[in-house]
């Protein structure tokens, strides 16, 4: 079971164990739905599902598509999406190094879910 899954799981803890939660705010908590949106509200990790969504990509590639990201952030949310399983990273142990990244199949059945979102997003955001 990995992290994502772990933490879909989960429920949160009642940060002030004194105060016993209503049975709505246990059940807000415990929403599968409320803790993946805190785990995707990272803007980075949608740029990062969008840009993957059209298939396999090298960091440089990744960059010039995500424009406003920088190398740091790139990295570091890359590790993260690796770490959660959304994104595999084959590294070809070459000279030059040859890294690329593309969607997992948790990744790529994420990235579907998110597609009408933005169809939504695209139709009714001005």
């Amino acid at each position: 079971m990995n992290s994502l899954t772990k933490s879909l799981r989960q429920p949160e803890s009642n940060m002030d164990s004194t105060i016993p939660l209503s049975a709505a705010e246990q059940f807000i908590q415990a929403c599968p739905s409320r803790q993946l949106i805190e785990v995707i509200s990272n803007k980075w990790i949608l740029y990062i599902i969008w840009a993957l969504d059209s298939g396999t990509m090298r960091n440089n590639e990744l960059l010039r598509k995500i424009e406003i990201i920088s190398q740091k952030m790139l990295t570091q949310t890359l590790k993260e999406m690796i770490q959660q399983g959304w994104v595999i990273r084959t590294d070809y142990q070459t000279v030059p190094p040859h890294v690329d990244y593309r969607l997992s199949s948790l990744g790529m059945s994420l990235s579907e879910v998110l597609r009408p979102l933005d169809v939504w997003a695209a139709a009714n955001i001005k």
